[in-house]
């Protein structure tokens, strides 16, 4: 039953980090003192798959609250043997600049787990992250062609010349996460309607639905933008959101 979901409850970080692989919760207890407001209440929610959008002040923890929970099931993966050279997650930003920023970021963190696993004795996890904007060198595409990162940081036109692909889209076809960024500055717009097809031409093409999160400074009407995050099914009903 297509319904919007309201979260109001608060996790302590206990709950939060009892979810997550050792590593993970080492990681973050030795980086964080406390959980900011978006990660007390998102990160479980991100965790059970559930489609989720995030709207809070900048500088309150939202791209890590994003990225936390999916770190972790790659993680995860990677302790199993199942981590495959495939595409696992799609980061999409309306802004270039915002990408590289991220890419950053995100590459801080997984270097700082690699330290911290060799240093405590647990496998130390390769998980690749890499950017495809207008920008990227011709060189450094056809690589990702050939291998794939498992995170991809891209932007809605690179993402849909991507999608028009046949050799780069095969390692999208099992896409389990979806992160649209900054989604207030595009979901109104031309720019934003052409997301939103794309986003569906994904869906079409995955063998499997995807869990879409969404990131935003605070914005109105909310259960609109969360609409437009998640799409509709094919009765034009909007699929579950919290």
């Amino acid at each position: 039953m297509p319904y919007t979901e309201k979260i109001d409850r608060r996790y302590t970080m206990d709950e939060v980090l009892g979810l997550m692989e050792p590593l993970t919760a080492a990681w973050f207890r030795k980086s964080f003192g406390s959980l900011t407001e978006p990660q007390s209440m998102a990160i479980p929610v991100i965790h059970e798959r559930k489609s989720v959008l995030v709207s809070s002040p900048t500088g309150s923890g939202k791209t890590l609250t994003a990225f936390t929970s999916i770190l972790n099931q790659l993680i995860k993966y990677y302790n199993e043997g199942k981590l495959e050279e495939r595409i696992y997650c799609i980061y999409i930003s309306p802004l270039k600049a915002l990408a590289n920023d991220v890419n950053r970021n995100l590459n801080e963190p997984l270097r700082q787990m690699r330290e911290l696993a060799a240093e405590i004795g647990l496998p130390v996890p390769e998980i690749s992250v890499a950017v495809r904007s207008g920008d990227t060198p011709q060189s450094e595409r056809q690589r990702m062609v050939r291998h794939p990162p498992h995170i991809l940081i891209t932007t809605p036109e690179s993402m849909a010349l991507i999608l028009a692909s046949p050799k780069f889209k095969e390692s999208l076809k099992k896409t389990e996460w979806v992160i649209l960024d900054e989604i207030h500055d595009i979901c109104d717009s031309k720019r934003g309607a052409f997301l939103s097809l794309t986003l569906e031409m994904l869906r079409n093409y995955c063998e499997t639905d995807f869990t879409r999160i969404g990131l935003s400074a605070t914005m109105a009407p909310i259960e609109e933008i969360a609409k437009y995050l998640v799409g509709f099914d094919g009765p034009g009903e909007a699929r579950p959101v919290a």
